[in-house]
C-alpha cells in the first residue's frame, strides 16, 4: 500500500503550492520534483490565491515568518479549503517564540488542515501552548524513544482526535496517526540531522503524497515519512570517502528520485499500533 502511494504521485504529478522558508526553499522544490510532484512557490498576498487555485495541494511552513507571509498563509489556506485541497502545516520552531507559537495555533484553529508534521517539541507546543525547544530542533527531553513510545503514541492519537487531522511526528522514531491507527516508523539515519531542512523537504513531499492519494491520507502520510527515511539510509550507503553533509543532501534527493514502489515496500520499517 505504501509503495502504491508513491506510484500515485509519479502517475498524477500533483502541483504543490509551497509557502515555505527561505533557508530550504530550493531543496523543498528539488525533493518534490524527485518524488514525482511539481513545486510552485509564492508568498505574496496578491499572488497566493491564484497560485493555490491551480494547485492540488498546499504546504505551509512557518520557518521564516514575516507579516506578509503570515497574511499569505491564511489567504492560501482558505482558498485551498474552498477547493478541498489537502493543506499541511509544518510548525517550524513552534515553542521557540510567541510569534511562531501563536501563528501556528491560529493556522490550526482557523484552517481545515489535512496534516500537521513537526518534531515532537513543535507538536507539544501546539497541543499544550508551550514547549521547550532548541531553536528549531526538538528538545532531547521530549524525544520519542522506546521507553516513552507508549505514552507518545497515546499523546499523538489524542491530539489527532482533537484536531481532526493527521499528526506526523518525526525524529529517531517517527509517529504518524489519524487518531485511530498509528504508524511507528523506524527508517532514517541520525546523520540526517546534520543537514538543514530534511523536515521541510518531507513536509513538501508529504503534501504531494496527500494530494495524489485523497482516499488514503494516513497511508499517504506514512509512505512519505518512510520514503524520506529510506532515502536517508540509501543515500548514506552510497557515501564515499571524503563525502560530507552537502554530498549527503544530494544523495538523499537522488535516492528519492530513484525510489520506486517496490523498493519503498522493501525498505519501509514500521508497525501499526
Amino acid at each position: 500500500m505504501l509503495g502504491k502511494c508513491l506510484e500515485n504521485v509519479r502517475k498524477t504529478i500533483p502541483l504543490v503550492h509551497c509557502i515555505t522558508n527561505y533557508v530550504t526553499v530550493n531543496d523543498v522544490a528539488n525533493v518534490l520534483l524527485a518524488c514525482g510532484g511539481s513545486p510552485i512557490m509564492s508568498d505574496e498576498p496578491e499572488d497566493v490565491t491564484d497560485i493555490t487555485s491551480i494547485c492540488q495541494g498546499l504546504t505551509i511552513n512557518i520557518g521564516t515568518l514575516n507579516q506578509r507571509s503570515i497574511e499569505s498563509m491564511f489567504l492560501a489556506g482558505k482558498r485551498a479549503n474552498e477547493l478541498h485541497h489537502p493543506v499541511l502545516l509544518d510548525p517550524v520552531g513552534a515553542g521557540a517564540s510567541a510569534l511562531r507559537t501563536n501563528t501556528a495555533a491560529r493556522l490550526l484553529q482557523e484552517l481545515s488542515l489535512c496534516a500537521v508534521r513537526g518534531n515532537i517539541s513543535e507538536i507539544k507546543a501546539l497541543a499544550q501552548g508551550s514547549s521547550t525547544t532548541k531553536g528549531v530542533d526538538a528538545d532531547v527531553a521530549d524525544a520519542v524513544t522506546d521507553d516513552t513510545l507508549d505514552r507518545s503514541v497515546a499523546f499523538v492519537k489524542e491530539f489527532s482526535q482533537k484536531t481532526g487531522c493527521i499528526i506526523a511526528v518525526t525524529g529517531a522514531i517517527d509517529l504518524v496517526t489519524d487518531g485511530t491507527d498509528c504508524y511507528v516508523i523506524r527508517n532514517g539515519r541520525p546523520e540526517m540531522g546534520r543537514i538543514t531542512g530534511t523536515g521541510c523537504q518531507l513536509s513538501g513531499m508529504m503534501a504531494a503524497f496527500l494530494a495524489a492519494n485523497p482516499d488514503s491520507p494516513l497511508q499517504a502520510a506514512a509512505a512519505a515519512v518512510c520514503a524520506m527515511g529510506a532515502a536517508g539510509e540509501i543515500g548514506w550507503r552510497n557515501m564515499q570517502p571524503g563525502d560530507g553533509n552537502s554530498t549527503y543532501r544530494s544523495r538523499i534527493i537522488d535516492a528519492i528520485c530513484n525510489l520506486d514502489g517496490d523498493t519503498l515496500e522493501k525498505e519501509a520499517r514500521y508497525e501499526l499500533r
